[in-house]
Formats: C-alpha cells, sequence, structure tokens
C-alpha cells in the first residue's frame, strides 16, 4: 500500500468508528429494516472507499446523504413504509431508581407517539438534529431543503409534540 492508500484507510477507519452505529440507526428508521439499514451503511462507505472523500468537515454531511439516498432507494424499490420506534439510552451509572424508570419509559412513550403524528419528513428531521446533533445547515444539505426549512420544521415539529404532550396531561 502507498501512502495515499494507507491515508485513506486511516479516514475510512475513522469514520467508521465514529459513523457507522449512528448511520445504521438513521437508515433504519427509513428503511424500516435492521438487516436492509446494514446493507445500505455497508454500500455507503464502500462509496467513501471508491470515491473522493470529502475533507473531515464534510464528512459527516457527506455520509448521511449517501446513506439517506441510499437507504430512500431501497424503501422505493421494496414500496415498504419505515416502522417507528424510539430507543431510551441509559447510561450505567445513571440509572434512576424503578419508579422514576418507569415514568421515564411512559414519557418517552407519549413523546414518541406524538412524535409519530407528524410527517414523516418532520421525524427524519427531528430525529437529524436531537439524535444526530446536526446543525440546520447540514441537515439541509443531507435532505435538500433549505436551512429556514429546516429550522420552520423543527420549530413547529417541537411546538405541535408539546401541545399534543399537554393535551394528555
Amino acid at each position: 500500500m502507498n501512502e495515499k492508500d494507507l491515508a485513506r484507510a486511516e479516514l475510512i477507519r475513522r469514520a467508521l468508528e465514529r459513523y457507522e452505529r449512528p448511520l445504521v440507526r438513521y437508515a433504519q428508521r427509513i428503511t424500516g429494516d435492521l438487516d436492509r439499514a446494514r446493507d445500505v451503511v455497508q454500500e455507503t462507505f464502500l462509496k467513501l472507499w471508491q470515491g473522493r472523500a470529502p475533507d473531515d468537515a464534510a464528512l459527516a454531511t457527506w455520509l448521511f446523504t449517501v446513506c439517506r439516498n441510499a437507504s430512500l432507494s431501497v424503501r422505493r424499490k421494496e414500496k415498504r413504509m419505515s416502522h417507528l420506534e424510539t430507543n431510551a439510552d441509559v447510561r450505567a451509572g445513571e440509572s434512576p431508581g424503578p419508579a422514576a424508570a418507569m415514568q421515564q419509559q411512559e414519557d418517552l412513550g407519549r413523546a414518541a407517539a406524538a412524535m409519530a403524528t407528524l410527517p414523516a419528513r418532520q421525524q427524519e428531521i427531528l430525529r437529524l438534529k436531537f439524535q444526530e446533533g446536526f446543525s440546520y445547515k447540514q441537515i439541509a444539505e443531507i435532505t435538500s431543503l433549505s436551512a429556514s426549512n429546516v429550522g420552520f420544521l423543527i420549530h413547529t415539529g417541537i411546538k405541535r409534540i408539546q401541545e399534543l404532550l399537554q393535551a394528555q396531561a
């Protein structure tokens, strides 16, 4: 291997460590199937290996855009709707008591049900913002929307979820 190939291999290794799990989670939400999501992510990293790698600043946006496009293609091809689910991550050492954990699960369930009433595109944007931590600009690049449209969808989505949760209280 020459120096260029070694640098590319190191980039791929770092990208896999950092982005593989978030990409699989993201692709699974779009495709509705874990195995298909893993295939899409594998295809995404293969494209990264074969193509001209973006610089580190644009890598996450590039990976999520390629993954999104491939996931949508899989979903269109198979004509399946994605299944939505919410997973609560409880870190070791931070686990609440049984009553608090039950309340947290109930709250998450109500929030997930409220979010499920939103249009699929709005759900996707909220997940990119709050689960993956992308900026409005990055979300705009991934979804081919304007940053102002992304901001509007996030604002109205949060407002609608709050309204639904308050109505339940």
